[in-house]
């Protein structure tokens, strides 16, 4: 684990042009949890961690024991994104919960020091950008971070659609970074499905997380993996790779 602020955490390895589905637990049914995990660990090795403080957004979900609890049960890369105002006063809980990465808003302000805080306790460092904000705002921090998300609903609420204009902010953002020759991997929260899947990996996205769209329908797996096909069959890739 790293313990430095210069360590970078390795995320999921992506090959060159693959991209890979993480599902939302917040879609998952509660009462079966370790039961839903396991359901989609063959179609990916990332799972996504909705985290909402009734504050920065207006609903209160997941938080440190079921963390504790899903990584007794799972060994997947568990990024946990903090919707909550005062994302400093839990990053240390959340890693000795076993949470891999965690991924913090931009509109919370503090980025460099959160950032910085993440790298020492050893987790993989996200950063969270709402619809509202433009991208820019995100580029004086691009070299700090491992992931980059990009917002394509409001935070808050599973089952939104998908907002369409993140395309083109996954594009400039895609952009920004192979210019800085950055390893920094972009991801897209909300409304993912196939048809918004092809579009944000053609402009760029690497990690989709899929939430309602994966554990809203009868086979957890088969949905992950054609989100996923719709995705690398986008960018010409065989895919899926998993399982």
């Amino acid at each position: 684990m790293a313990t430095a602020e210069h360590d970078r955490v390795e995320l999921p390895f992506l090959r060159p042009g693959e991209v890979r589905v993480a599902p939302s637990i917040l879609a998952a049914d509660f009462g079966r949890l370790a039961e839903e995990v396991a359901a989609v660990a063959q179609a990916t090795d990332w799972l996504h961690v909705d985290v909402m403080d009734g504050h920065f957004v207006p609903n209160i979900s997941l938080g440190v024991p079921v963390v504790a609890s899903l990584r007794r049960h799972t060994g997947l890369w568990l990024d946990c994104h903090l919707m909550i105002s005062d994302p400093a006063r839990y990053l240390e809980a959340f890693a000795e919960a076993g949470a891999d990465g965690c991924s913090v808003h931009l509109e919370v302000g503090g980025t460099p020091e959160l950032c910085a805080l993440m790298r020492r306790l050893g987790l993989g460092v996200g950063l969270v950008v709402n619809p509202e904000t433009p991208m820019e705002r995100a580029w004086p921090f691009l070299e700090l971070v491992d992931y980059l998300v990009v917002m394509s609903v409001h935070p808050g609420f599973g089952g939104q659609s998908f907002i369409w204009d993140a395309v083109a902010k996954v594009q400039e953002a895609r952009e920004r970074v192979d210019r800085l020759g950055l390893a920094v991997t972009i991801q897209v929260d909300g409304g993912i499905d196939e048809g918004p899947a092809a579009a944000v990996a053609r402009a760029g996205a690497r990690c989709l997380v899929a939430g309602s769209s994966v554990f809203g329908r009868p086979d957890h797996l088969a949905a992950a993996r054609l989100i996923e096909r719709a995705a690398t069959g986008a960018l010409g890739m065989a895919g899926p790779a998993h399982g």
